[in-house]
């Protein structure tokens, strides 16, 4: 088989638009065509993808998911010649990939890449590639201009193996917003606590992003957006059917979606105003006092769970009947910690953990904005004996 002369790259987005300038300063005859319309000068464009197709021996996409994968190839496909090789780098669902790989049989690469824009301007991308034989050989050359290349069993597997990179990402992006809003909590000076993070497991990533995190520039064209990690965060729970809370961290970032991750990563901490009712519930407990309760919680909630082995749910002032007014003998040893609060608009969940001597608590709340205050709709709870 021949190695391609002419490569037709279909997407001049932030990734399309590197990897085309890319294979471009390295000598490959590159023709380019943007969806949006919109491409740098460094390539040059046809005015439509089919004109594009027409002259090209491979045709790369780099496109920002299934459907467009799947429109702009559906309306190609007539100019494609019989041994066009079409070498995909989008990140898509594994169902989606399999369909595509179905459709266009042996000369269909689908080659998913981990790493952004930087990576491919230096040839460092880590590609996962599924193909025939015949069509890895011939595409190699090109997938090896921009980086190292993995071959994975079919395209289904390579789709899911960079959703799962992806998963480890958003989780590196939402860890390092957790430990920032610790360091603030603690008072850490923002550098200091930048210096100690650059030497641990989220070390890569802080580097990467530290002037922006340092507070001293602008985070400027974004190498990988907020809005692309959710898609693909989104595309991971829908093909895992499996609960994901990293996509619903991340698409509760209160930024532009076409914003960089590092913006996800510094995000406000949950306002006062929400926990406030969960700290009043803490002082109920503290204290003995059933009035922190009430102010903690909607005269209309219910706090449920098992107790005794049979089921209860008692409405706040049954609740509230089990406290007198003292702590407990044993509260210098006892602790709550909130875990996690999640909010959604006027709504919230969270999660506390609750340490009563020999028992441990798990409460669960349902919260509800009610003019400007936030309180307690209803708690469920288990307890570990």
């Amino acid at each position: 088989m021949t190695t391609p002369h002419t490569i037709a790259v279909l997407g001049l987005g932030r990734m399309g638009g590197a990897i085309a300038t890319r294979l471009t300063a390295q000598d490959w005859d590159v023709v380019g065509w943007a969806r949006s319309g919109r491409a740098s000068g460094a390539v040059k464009t046809t005015s439509g993808p089919n004109e594009a197709v027409a002259q090209a021996d491979l045709v790369l996409l780099a496109l920002f998911d299934g459907p467009a994968c799947r429109q702009v190839l559906d309306d190609v496909r007539d100019s494609l010649r019989p041994d066009t090789i079409v070498l995909n780098t989008s990140t898509v669902a594994p169902a989606e990939a399999a369909h595509l790989a179905r459709q266009f049989g042996p000369s269909y690469v689908h080659a998913p890449v981990l790493g952004s824009v930087q990576a491919v301007a230096a040839g460092d991308l880590q590609i996962l590639a599924a193909a025939d034989q015949d069509a890895l050989v011939r595409a190699r050359p090109v997938l090896e201009t921009l980086g190292t290349v993995r071959r994975v069993d079919d395209a289904a597997t390579a789709a899911a193996l960079k959703l799962i990179a992806n998963n480890g990402l958003t989780g590196a992006v939402l860890g390092l917003r957790d430990s920032l809003r610790q360091a603030d909590a603690l008072g850490l000076q923002r550098p200091q606590a930048l210096d100690v993070l650059e030497l641990g497991q989220l070390g890569g990533l802080v580097a990467r992003k530290r002037a922006f995190l340092d507070g001293g520039s602008s985070v400027g064209t974004a190498d990988f957006t907020i809005g692309a990690l959710v898609k693909d965060m989104t595309l991971l729970a829908d093909a895992s059917n499996t609960p994901l809370r990293s996509a619903v961290g991340l698409a509760d970032t209160p930024a532009a979606p076409d914003a960089d991750i590092a913006v996800a990563a510094t995000a406000p901490a949950v306002p006062d105003a929400v926990l406030e009712p969960l700290r009043a519930y803490i002082r109920g407990h503290a204290t003995g006092e059933p009035t922190h309760f009430r102010d903690a919680f909607l005269p209309t909630a219910h706090i449920e769970g098992i107790r005794g082995g049979a089921f209860v749910s008692w409405p706040l002032d049954e609740y509230c009947a089990l406290f007198h007014g003292h702590s407990a003998r044993d509260e210098q040893g006892r602790s709550r910690r909130i875990d996690a609060v999640d909010v959604h608009g006027t709504i919230a969940t969270a999660t506390m953990t609750l340490q009563h001597g020999a028992d441990t608590f798990t409460d669960l709340f349902l919260l509800v904005r009610v003019g400007d205050r936030w309180r307690i709709a209803n708690k469920a709870y288990h307890r570990h004996s």
